[in-house]
């Protein structure tokens, strides 16, 4: 297995204050135990492959011990070019992370409704559970980051009228596995600019519905608002844990009559 590419003073001072950030998160929420095997959820795009080098370069200086382990889901219907597999494969080996790549169709074995991004991630989600149960792992990571985190509040907030999102933590099956989100804190334009700086090889992906993507309309909101208020996006992550209670109903029932 080939070493990592030497980086420059400037790429190297780069990835450690972007491990460092998604160290905080990492510790704030519990995320990661001694021991612990973790398998990353890889997508071959710029956020899933900037954690697998956080994920890295924090165990350069934390004194604990884990496992990385790293699963792709190539979709039948959209396949990875061969040279684009080729470098995502040459880039984790230099990082000394395992790579398994999953074959399997776009399209759930079962579903009623029209297809969807909500379909396709539950889908993505579904064969990594299995894949993790398999391989006796515990710990499912995630390259979620703090913008897919509000844009999710945002979704559903104004299409599926309740309020929920992506939590750095959530448990499945009773406890039985675990899955994290160790970028939570990072905004996505952190990670371009790791990018930047850090060779991250990332795939363009031909998602049928890269342009239909409701989140490409939550992006233009919050950049909107954004120009009014720096820190929206910020606050609209930390609303979850500052819930003003005296504003909420409380023991109503909700159901339509």
């Amino acid at each position: 297995m080939s070493g990592p590419a030497p980086l420059s003073p400037k790429a190297s001072r780069v990835l450690e204050a972007f491990a460092k950030k998604a160290g905080r998160a990492i510790n704030r929420f519990g995320m990661i135990r001694q021991g612990d095997r973790i398998l990353i959820g890889l997508s071959g795009g710029k956020d899933s492959l900037a954690l697998c080098a956080a994920l890295v370069e924090r165990k350069r200086w934390v004194p604990i011990e884990y496992g990385l382990e790293a699963l792709l889901i190539d979709w039948r219907e959209h396949p990875l070019a061969e040279a684009d597999l080729r470098a995502v494969r040459l880039f984790l080996e230099g990082l000394g992370i395992p790579l398994g790549v999953v074959g399997a169709s776009i399209y759930p074995q079962r579903y009623e409704k029209p297809f969807s991004c909500y379909i396709c991630s539950r889908n993505r989600k579904r064969i990594l559970f299995q894949e993790a149960a398999r391989r006796g792992i515990r710990t499912v990571a995630l390259g979620h980051h703090l913008d897919d985190i509000v844009e999710t509040t945002l979704l559903n907030l104004f299409f599926r009228g309740e309020f929920a999102t992506m939590m750095p933590v959530q448990e499945f099956f009773h406890g039985r596995l675990r899955l994290i989100r160790p970028l939570c804190e990072i905004e996505e334009a952190e990670i371009r600019r790791l990018g930047r700086h850090y060779p991250l090889p990332e795939v363009q992906t031909s998602c049928p519905r890269k342009d239909l993507n409701r989140r490409i309309l939550m992006k233009e909101i919050l950049q909107r608002l954004k120009r009014v208020n720096r820190q929206v996006k910020r606050n609209i992550y930390r609303a979850p844990w500052r819930i003003n209670s005296a504003y909420l109903p409380s023991g109503l029932s909700t159901r339509e009559e």
